[in-house]
């Protein structure tokens, strides 16, 4: 609010009058005032009479992924960003800020944080973002790419601060996708575009992983001994399963024997003489 002369006259936010521009409902050049347009007079006047050399301070250019903003006395002027190409301004009286359309990407600094299962980990991210709307990144933040930077490492801390230590090293890619939600929200009317977040590294303490590298051993041990006793039981069954059926034919038994026999010789790389009768075997087995 402004008080003038007894009266109060409100001041448009920014971000309002840009709407307001941009939709045709108020014109730039209202209110420049008797000085400016004579600051422009002679301004055009100082631009014809130093042709040749006004020509490089009154045209200037923009790449294909920038866009220039063009302010004159201070005010917004129509027509949105300038570019690419080729535009002019009018020395003294327009300054102008170029804003680059590529993505760009920062480091989110390591945070330190505590996870909702009470375990301190340090976790780091990247953030991948561009500039959507040049007139508002200008005109609503102050640095966008800095206040970005700083949005991120703060929703980093507040989201990671809600999940368990199991649910930040196995669920990345939910936590990825809501810190992007939150970031896209947030830097909207800054007219940025957040189109990706990653989290790089999770780090936790050298006790911590002490403890889980023995929590992990223990639990391969009890399986390799449950899988272990599971094979010996199965080894008895098929065995029992075997010596029934050798039970009801003597003579597989017998063959069974010669084969044992061959086994060992084959292995061993030796031949085995063995006297005993297989008919005294078999009648001592009866």
């Amino acid at each position: 609010m402004a008080s003038t002369s007894g009266a109060t006259k409100f001041v448009e936010p920014p971000a309002e009058r840009y709407l307001m521009i941009k939709h045709g409902d108020e014109n730039p050049q209202e209110g420049l005032g008797v000085c400016i347009y004579v600051l422009m007079f002679f301004s055009v006047v100082l631009i014809v009479f130093t042709i040749p050399i006004s020509v490089c301070m009154i045209f200037k250019t923009v790449a294909e992924y920038e866009r220039a903003i063009i302010f004159r006395a201070g005010r917004l002027l129509p027509g949105g960003p300038k570019g690419p190409g080729l535009f002019f301004i009018i020395p003294c009286i327009d300054e102008f800020r170029v804003i680059d359309l590529r993505t760009l990407s920062f480091d989110v600094p390591p945070q330190e944080l505590l996870s909702k299962d009470s375990v301190t980990v340090t976790v780091d991210a990247v953030v991948y973002f561009r500039v959507s709307d040049p007139t508002m990144a200008v005109l609503n933040v102050e640095n966008y790419k800095r206040s970005t930077e700083l949005l991120a490492a703060t929703t980093l801390r507040n989201v990671l601060g809600t999940k368990t230590l199991a649910e930040v090293l196995s669920h990345r890619d939910e936590i990825s996708a809501t810190l992007k939600a939150l970031l896209d929200v947030a830097t909207d009317p800054w007219g940025v575009k957040v189109e990706r977040v990653e989290i790089k590294d999770v780090r936790l303490p050298v006790q911590m992983q002490r403890a889980m590298a023995a929590e992990a051993e223990a639990s391969r041990e009890a399986r390799a001994k449950v899988i272990a006793a599971e094979g010996e039981r199965n080894a008895s069954r098929a065995l029992k399963e075997a010596a029934d059926i050798m039970a009801e034919a003597p003579s597989a038994l017998q063959l069974r024997y010669l084969q044992t026999l061959n086994a060992i010789s084959a292995e061993r790389n030796s031949t085995i003489i063995f006297p005993l009768p297989i008919d005294l075997l078999s009648g001592m087995l009866k």
